[in-house]
Formats: structure tokens, C-alpha cells, sequence
């Protein structure tokens, strides 16, 4: 047998330890500080991340780069409507495997939340809960309604149920520490009238009954009757109260980024800020924290919610859509964690003494009866650094930041301060490669194959009537797609028809999306956006004398997700008019319409291998470009390498795409405003709002599409996309992102501590400051492009030597890095030349190439 290094039995056995300790039954208990878990509190750091977000093949690795992140605890939803399709029939297979995932979480020796919800917002379609529940007679959701609260009871209890057969609650010797009821109900409640308290009471009892063994909680319930706790949702949740004194103080949800909507820029949040409200909320007595997301992956197919929610749910997490840990966020966030996990004992096991160190400064205290001791000390101005005086020791707190003293003397971590590296990730362009060998020129040549969809009624039309429908009323959100036809009779001696002018057609929509068909020409796109699915718009047209067709193509882009009588919220057509005419203008909107449910490809799931034949698809080395309604099909190897892939989109339009019958999902490369609020550089300091760190205005809002690689066979792929409105299918690529650089930036009083030392009592903890870099799993560092000690200024990619400059620099990053996977440069006199304008605090930059 192969000896293993001691530094790799170390972790193995800490795990083999952990997971045999939580395989035994756990009492899960708490107290106003903290949960008790078999008589040891606990402070516990937790990441969100959804099982249907990503695929089965990813989540061991997505649990272990959180447990190596410094995360104790994964937390995910439970999706209602991914589990139970239609009324009693259930589903837990692929993506919906929870069971494999909770699995999958407590072999890593890791705590689980389980948010059953089952509603659960989540920018997930129809908030989770299935769209077949809203056609119940009867059924309003979310309020002191019998239909509602039966079916809810049902899922819960088979959740609950299935969870108890595996033996997954703590109390079981399982991992699952805590389960939630219903989520962010509070500030609706009060809107359902009576009906809104008595749900919420009848939630928490309903979920108390089914007798879990491990606490319940829910979240923003500002009422949650005891013994349920309460939680905080925000950007910051440092001064959350919870509503009794005998409750802990928890943060269900602590957002590191923002999701997207289609036609808006990136949103970021600077990992300095979310250092910040980490350090601040275990500073002011918190015990648990939760990132939202801290991967938060991809809605695939049809699931995005919103509407208008992007295909990526990126989040701007921790650990990015495909996998990879997107540093510096990643690196700084687990530096943040070891600090605050030095501070346990005595955080947890006293009551703070807070001092006031200046207006806008001041230190918590924690001193237990061991005689252990623990400090923060805050900085909330949003501007200045200040210099405060702490125990006779003077300590510099950059604006906006919280240092942490394990002992109440050395700062080991400062959240303003990242010491981390940057990785720069690209995607790198592949071109489609062929499987298939042409038989006219015996070479691997693409070949498409095209189906083109009729406008307006394919096949029998499901039914006529005068006046529009509701769309989603109609469609059920069996599809996005839904047909309305009408025919228009234009007399030979109109003026238009003489002139030569152009009528105008005039379209009002309650949304989401409409594609206008005139005589079987597209002439008309519009659509809603994020905070406003309503949409109006008036286009020049052609018609003839005679009969005309008028075909619309309404379509949804994800069903609502959020907010009170969130499942009334309707789509589609409220008015349809044509002006110009010798009369006026002639409205449409009562007269007789013809509608047709979804599309033909879609309903022979053309997109599937049993369905591929059901259609006449025409073969061609020459796929037509910018035609609407078209479904292309083509047959693609597998990309090279092992990294994740996306598939680039950027010169099509509108529509949805499949590999080899899963589905990737919606894809739109709707640009985002060109005059929006964006930054080259975001000042992290101050608080933070979704739209203060943009980038991308005027860009595509999703370009890329996230393909796990586990979808790919060997050879002989088949992708399918169906396109709306038209693109360039010869233009689409895969992508395989890669991260291509490291970068490090780091000055000389950075806090520099060994965090072993302080976990072995050692007195000695001085460490000396270094710059770390690592590449990827395969790569090495290559070459190193930039290296400066002194004062040089930019961020990666961008580094520029200031005016102190050690020439050495490039030649001693060299010798402990180049041909190395990882390395480690300290700043010593050693290393660089310390003589170098002595009066100022020099720093080390370096950008190095993986490869």
C-alpha cells in the first residue's frame, strides 16, 4: 500500500472523525447564544447550494471547495415543484437526486440546513411550488386556505418522511442540524389579512409536528411562535434582534452577489464588504451564517423564475456557475473564517462588553470564565481609516472594516485587507468539431440539419374565441409559447394600399415577450424587462389587399416567484390595433382569435432522441442564418480538456437550446443598457446595494451557457437549438473556461499570523507575510509576467511599478514559483531588497501564467 504524507492523512482523518462522530445520535438543542449540538456550542459557517442547480457529477467537488473554503454546514432548498411534477406523482432522479445529495454532504463530515419551504422564492419558477396547485379549485396560496395548506402539508410530510428513512436528521445520527417552514413570510403576512397570522401560526405548529428531533426555523418571520426561531435575509444582519430573548442569533441568508435579469449589467459585490458584514455579525453575537448563494450554479431548462431571471444563476458566489472558486472572494472569505473560528470559546461562552473607540469605532469584547479572550474592533465609516486605542495599544482600521484579535492583542485578520490571490478566468472559443464524416467529400464536415416552425396554427388549433385569454391560464407553463391568430380583411381602395405608406401596428402586453408575424413575415419584437414585464410598442407594417394573417407568438420568460397573490400575476395580450386605415384604427382585440398551445417541435420533443425522427428535417452544410422559427441540429465532438464548458451564444436571438436531450436552457444575448450605472473600479466601502457595483452596460447580460460536462458522450453529440427570431448558428462555439493567471498584492502589514500556532496555545504566532499563488489542478506556473516590491500600483492584468521598484523582483518570484503548481513568496529581507524607501509600507505584485 502506497504511504500517504502526513499532511494528507491529517484532514482525512479529521473528516473520518467528524462524519464518525455525527453517524451517532446528536441532541440539537439551542439557547439565546448559540445552537447546542450534544452539549457543545457551536458557531457554525453554512453555504447555499441547490442540488437542481447544478448536476450530481458536481456536487461532490461543490461540497468539498466548501468545506475547504471553511464552510461546516451545506444549505440548500427543497423544490416542490422539481419533486412533485403533477398531484402525487414524485420525482428524485438525476438533478432532483436530494437524497444522493444529503449523502453526498454528510460523507464530507458536514452539517446540513434543509429549507423545506416549500415555498422558496429563489428566483425559481413560480417560487417552487407546482403550477399544477394553482388550477386546484378553490386554492389561494400561502394564506389560511385549506386546499393550499393540504398540499403543503403532504409535501412536507413526504419530504420529512423520506428524510427520517434515511436516517437523516441529526437527531438519527444524520447530518441535518436544522429544517425550515415556509420562508420570507413576514413582511406578506400582514397583506393576507387575518388569514396571513393564522398561516404562519398553523405553519410552524404543522412543522413542530412532525417531530424531526432538530429545531425548525423561519426566516424573516418577525412573529415565529416559540419554540420555531426566527432568522435574518440581508445584506447585513449585524443588528438583527431575534423576537425572544431565549433565541439564537442566525442568518439564513447573507447575499455575496445579485442574480441577473436579461437586459441588465453584472452585478458584483467587493469581497471586502461581505468580509465586513461577517465580521459584524459575529462581532455583534451571532453564531450561525449562511452565504446565499455560495455556489449558486444554473437554472437549466425551463426553471428560472423572475420573469426575465438569466439562465445563469452565477450570484456573483463564492464558488462560480461552473465550478471554480472565484478568487479572491473565495481565498479572502476563508481567511475571514479561520479568524472568526479562533474565536469560538470565548465567542460563544460570554456575553460581550462593547466599547466605544470614537464616533463611528468601537470593540466587543468576549472574555469567558477559562479566562479565553476575543476582540473585533470596527471601523463604520464609510470614508475614513482611523487610528483607535485599544487596550493601550494602537490598532489602524481602514474605513469600513473589522479587525479580529483572537486574544484581545494581535489582529490576525483584517476584512478590508485581501490577502488572497485573483484568479483571471477566460473563456476560451472552440469552434463546433464534427462527428460526422460527409459522404460526398469523406471528410468530418458539419452538417445541420433545420426544421422550420409554421407561424401562427400548426396542426389543429386548440380552440377559437373572441377576445383574448390569459396566457398563463392558458399554457399552464407546459410551455413558454402561446399562439394567437387572427385574419384581417383589407379593402383594395385603403390609402396606405395607393400610397405606398405603411400602417402601424399596436400591440399592449401584460408580458412577458412577443414575436409579431405578418402574413408569415416577422415584423415586430418586443418584450418587457426585469422591473416591468407590461410592454407597449408600435411598428410600421405591410399588408395587402385582401385577406391577412396576424400571428402572434406571445411567450413567457420564467413565471413569477416572489411577493404577495404572486400566482394571480398573469401574461399576454390586452390589446392588439392597426392604424392608418381611411376609417381610423381598427382594433382586433374582440374580434375572433385562433389559439395554439406551445410549438410543434416542442410538442414531438424533437429536441429528444426518441422524438429527433418525428419531423422532415432538411440536411445542409449551409444552415440558414437570421430565419425565425428555426430549429437547428447538428451532431458536435466533445470538446477538448477537462475544463468546465459554456456554450457561446452571442450571434443568436432568442430561444432554447439542448445537448443530447437535456436542457441547457433559454437563451437571449439581450444587451443590457449602455447608459446604466457601471464602474470600472467598485469602492467596497459603504453599504451595498445590488446596482452600486455594475460592470457590462451595453454587453450581452448572459452570453454563455453553462454545459456540464457530465452531459457529453464520448463522441457524436447532438446539439439542438430552436431559435425565434433569427441568428448566425454557424457562429456558435463552445467555451472552456480556464483560469489563465494568478495574481497576488500584498503589503508589508498585512496581518500575518499562523492560524495552526494560535490552535496549539503557541505563544511565538508571528509569521512572516508572503504572497500565496496556486494554479489549477494539471497547470503550473509558466511564466511570470509582472513582479514588483516596492509601491506598485493597478489590479491584475493591470499591475504598474511605482516609483520604488526592486529590480530583483522578477528574478526572486521566479526561483520560488516558476514550474510549480503552488508557491509561496515571503517578504524578507532574504527575498527583496528591504532598503528600498524605507518610510513607506511597500508591497509585493505579481502576475503569474498557468499553464
Amino acid at each position: 500500500m502506497e504511504e500517504k504524507p502526513l499532511s494528507l492523512l491529517i484532514p482525512l482523518l479529521s473528516s473520518l472523525l467528524f462524519f464518525s462522530a455525527i453517524s451517532q445520535a446528536a441532541n440539537v438543542t439551542y439557547d439565546r447564544r448559540s445552537l447546542i449540538i450534544d452539549g457543545r456550542r457551536k458557531l457554525l459557517i453554512s453555504a447555499s447550494i441547490h442540488y437542481p442547480r447544478s448536476v450530481p457529477e458536481m456536487w461532490p467537488g461543490l461540497v468539498q471547495t466548501a468545506k475547504e473554503g471553511g464552510i461546516d454546514v451545506i444549505e440548500s432548498y427543497v423544490f416542490w415543484n422539481g419533486h412533485e411534477p403533477s398531484p402525487g406523482k414524485y420525482h428524485f432522479g438525476d438533478r432532483y437526486d436530494l437524497v444522493k445529495f444529503v449523502k453526498i454532504v454528510q460523507q464530507a463530515g458536514m452539517y446540513l440546513i434543509l429549507r423545506i419551504g416549500p415555498f422558496v422564492a429563489a428566483e425559481w419558477n413560480f417560487g417552487g411550488v407546482p403550477v399544477w396547485l394553482h388550477y386546484v379549485p378553490g386554492t389561494v396560496f400561502r394564506t389560511n386556505n385549506e386546499h393550499f395548506k393540504y398540499y403543503m402539508q403532504n409535501f412536507t410530510t413526504y419530504i420529512v418522511d423520506l428524510m427520517k428513512q434515511e436516517k437523516f436528521f441529526a437527531s438519527q445520527g444524520g447530518p441535518i442540524i436544522l429544517a425550515q417552514i415556509e420562508n420570507e413570510y413576514g413582511d406578506s403576512e400582514s397583506i393576507y389579512g387575518d388569514g396571513g397570522k393564522k398561516y404562519a401560526m398553523w405553519a410552524a405548529q404543522m412543522a413542530l409536528s412532525q417531530n424531526i428531533g432538530v429545531p425548525w426555523i423561519m426566516c424573516q418571520q418577525y412573529d415565529a411562535p416559540d419554540p420555531v426561531i426566527n432568522t435574518c435575509n440581508s445584506f447585513y444582519c449585524d443588528h438583527f434582534t431575534p423576537n425572544s430573548p431565549n433565541k439564537p442569533k442566525f442568518w439564513t441568508e447573507n447575499w455575496p452577489g445579485w442574480f441577473q435579469t436579461f437586459g441588465t449589467a453584472n452585478p458584483h459585490r467587493p469581497p471586502q464588504d461581505i468580509a465586513f458584514s461577517v465580521a459584524r455579525f459575529f462581532q455583534k453575537s451571532g453564531s450561525v451564517q449562511n452565504y446565499y448563494m455560495y455556489h449558486g450554479g444554473t437554472n437549466f431548462g425551463r426553471t428560472s423564475g423572475g420573469p426575465f431571471i438569466t439562465t445563469s444563476y452565477d450570484y456573483d458566489a463564492p464558488i462560480d456557475e461552473y465550478g471554480l472558486p472565484r478568487n479572491p472572494k473565495w481565498g479572502h472569505l476563508k481567511d475571514l473564517h479561520r479568524a472568526i473560528k479562533l474565536c469560538e470559546q470565548a465567542l460563544l461562552n460570554s456575553e460581550p462588553t462593547s466599547l466605544k473607540l470614537g464616533l463611528l469605532q468601537e470593540a466587543d469584547v468576549y472574555t469567558d470564565s477559562s479566562g479565553a479572550c476575543a476582540a473585533f474592533i470596527s471601523n463604520t465609516d464609510d470614508k475614513y481609516d482611523h487610528v483607535v486605542v485599544f487596550r493601550n495599544v494602537s490598532y489602524n482600521l481602514p474605513a469600513w472594516s473589522v479587525s479580529i484579535l483572537p486574544d484581545c492583542k494581535n489582529v490576525v485578520f483584517n476584512t478590508a485587507k485581501v490577502g488572497s490571490q485573483t484568479s483571471m478566468v477566460e473563456m476560451i472559443p472552440e469552434n463546433l468539431q464534427a462527428s460526422v464524416i460527409s459522404p460526398d467529400e469523406g471528410l468530418k464536415v458539419l452538417q445541420w440539419e433545420v426544421f422550420v416552425e409554421k407561424a401562427g396554427v400548426w396542426g389543429e388549433a386548440d380552440f377559437v374565441q373572441n377576445g383574448f385569454v390569459d396566457h398563463i391560464n392558458t399554457t399552464k407553463d407546459t410551455t413558454d409559447y402561446l399562439w394567437y391568430t387572427t385574419s384581417l380583411d383589407v379593402d383594395e381602395n385603403e390609402g396606405f394600399l395607393k400610397k405606398g405608406s405603411q400602417p402601424f401596428l399596436l400591440v399592449e402586453s401584460k408580458g412577458h415577450a412577443l414575436h409579431a408575424f405578418v402574413n408569415r413575415e416577422l415584423k415586430a419584437t418586443a418584450s418587457g424587462n426585469g422591473t416591468n414585464s407590461t410592454f407597449k410598442f408600435q411598428k410600421p407594417i405591410s399588408l395587402k389587399g385582401g385577406k391577412n394573417e396576424i400571428a402572434l407568438l406571445s411567450m413567457t420568460v420564467g413565471l413569477q416567484n416572489a411577493g404577495p397573490f404572486y400566482e394571480w400575476v398573469g401574461a399576454g395580450l390586452t390589446s392588439v390595433k392597426i392604424s392608418g386605415f381611411n376609417n381610423g384604427t381598427k382594433d382586433l382585440s374582440t374580434q375572433t382569435w385562433t389559439y395554439k398551445i406551445g410549438l410543434q417541435g416542442e410538442h414531438l420533443s424533437i429536441y429528444k432522441p426518441e422524438g429527433m425522427n418525428k419531423v422532415n428535417w432538411v440536411s445542409t452544410s449551409e444552415p440558414p442564418k437570421n430565419q425565425p422559427l428555426t430549429w437547428y441540429k447538428v451532431v458536435v465532438e466533445t470538446p477538448s480538456g477537462n475544463e468546465p464548458i459554456g456554450l457561446d451564444m452571442i450571434d443568436m436571438g432568442k430561444g432554447l437550446a439542448w445537448l443530447n436531450g437535456e436542457e441547457i436552457g433559454r437563451y437571449w444575448p439581450r444587451k443590457s443598457s449602455r447608459h446604466g450605472k457601471c464602474v470600472q473600479e467598485c469602492n467596497y466601502r459603504g453599504k451595498f446595494m445590488p446596482d452600486k457595483c455594475r460592470t457590462g452596460c451595453g454587453k450581452p447580460t448572459q452570453r454563455w451557457y453553462h454545459v456540464p460536462r457530465s452531459w457529453f458522450k464520448s463522441s457524436k453529440n447532438t446539439l439542438v437549438i430552436f431559435e425565434e427570431k433569427g441568428g448566425d448558428p454557424t457562429k456558435i462555439k463552445f467555451s472552456r473556461r480556464k483560469t489563465s493567471k494568478v495574481c497576488a498584492l500584498i503589503s508589508e502589514d498585512h496581518p500575518s499570523f499562523e492560524i495552526e500556532s494560535w490552535q496549539n496555545g503557541t505563544e511565538n504566532n508571528k509569521n512572516k507575510v508572503a504572497a500565496h499563488l496556486k494554479c489549477p489542478e494539471s497547470t503550473r506556473i509558466s511564466s511570470v509576467n509582472f513582479a514588483s516590491f516596492g509601491t506598485p500600483t493597478g489590479t491584475c492584468g493591470s499591475y504598474v511599478k511605482g516609483d520604488c521598484h526592486d529590480p530583483d523582483s522578477t528574478s526572486m518570484v521566479e526561483r520560488d514559483c516558476l514550474n510549480k503548481s503552488e508557491c509561496t513568496i515571503e517578504l524578507t529581507e532574504q527575498n527583496f531588497n528591504k532598503d528600498l524607501c524605507p518610510s513607506t509600507t511597500r508591497k509585493l505584485a505579481v502576475e503569474a501564467v498557468c499553464s
